[in-house]
């Protein structure tokens, strides 16, 4: 059994794509892979499928839930009894689902991140560009899609998303600092664009830029940046922006900052 959080929840059962029928319980499923192998609590589901008003049975319809995942992720249908002993795991604090780390990709996710960090720390740029864009082709669309609204899955889906933005400015740093430069102006002008307020992806679009020999239009992107940050939270660039800025106006080849690897 294989589960897919990078993009809408799916459940992948010998190659198969299992479905959900209701989408509290989908909730539950998404709440209990947020914490794989950690301990949830029933008052921590109630929480997390109807908020701060529950109605008065859900710690029954909590139980109908897990009963209803136990058969699905054993592999029976809803009408049959369970197949196999499934993942899920009752205690006496609550419900803990049992997951091995290749069978969830946000875990496979983090996996490739730290060897690609590693590989970008120890400067070889080629294989931490290859780990780190294997890493990101796991992803679908957003974490979990259109569930998230309560703190466990909403917490963790926006680490994850926050890991994804990590991965991203590795994956361009490892091409940055094999030269293609110019390969990488395009796709930074997206990312600015889909992240106004990241100044790393300004700086690493003004270093893409002053090495593709377009001195104005990165500085073009300094003034960009400087306005968003003014408009939106009235705050001056920082500092690896502006010392970007000041390597490209005096255009001195002694100052390889605007090249050099971020790591």
């Amino acid at each position: 059994m294989r589960y897919q959080v990078l993009g809408p929840l799916q459940i992948i059962d010998c190659g198969v794509a299992r479905q959900i029928s209701a989408p509290k319980m989908e909730n539950v499923l998404a709440t209990l892979l947020a914490r794989a192998n950690q301990v949830v609590s029933v008052p921590q589901l109630t929480l997390e499928i109807w908020g701060e008003n529950p109605p008065r049975r859900a710690t029954p319809a909590i139980h109908v839930y897990i009963s209803q995942l136990r058969k699905l992720l054993s592999g029976a249908t809803p009408d049959e009894s369970p197949r196999r002993v499934g993942p899920i795991v009752t205690s006496s604090s609550g419900y803990l689902l049992q997951v091995r780390r290749d069978d969830l990709d946000c875990r496979v996710f983090q996996g490739l991140v730290q060897r690609g960090r590693a590989e970008l720390t120890a400067r070889r740029f080629t294989a931490a560009s290859v780990t780190l864009s294997g890493a990101l082709d796991l992803w679908r669309g957003s974490a979990f899609g259109q569930l998230g609204n309560g703190p466990i899955v909403a917490g963790f889906s926006d680490w994850l998303e926050e890991l994804r933005l990590e991965c991203i400015e590795m994956q361009i740093e490892a091409e940055l600092a094999l030269g293609h430069h110019r390969e990488l102006v395009g796709r930074l002008y997206r990312l600015i664009s889909e992240h106004s307020l990241h100044e790393v992806f300004y700086a690493q679009l003004m270093r893409a830029l002053f090495a593709s020999d377009r001195r104005a239009d990165a500085l073009a992107v300094y003034a960009q940046a400087a306005d968003v940050l003014r408009n939106e939270l009235g705050l001056e660039p920082g500092l690896r922006l502006r010392e970007l800025q000041r390597v490209v106006l005096i255009a001195d080849s002694r100052h390889r900052v605007a090249l050099a690897p971020a790591v």
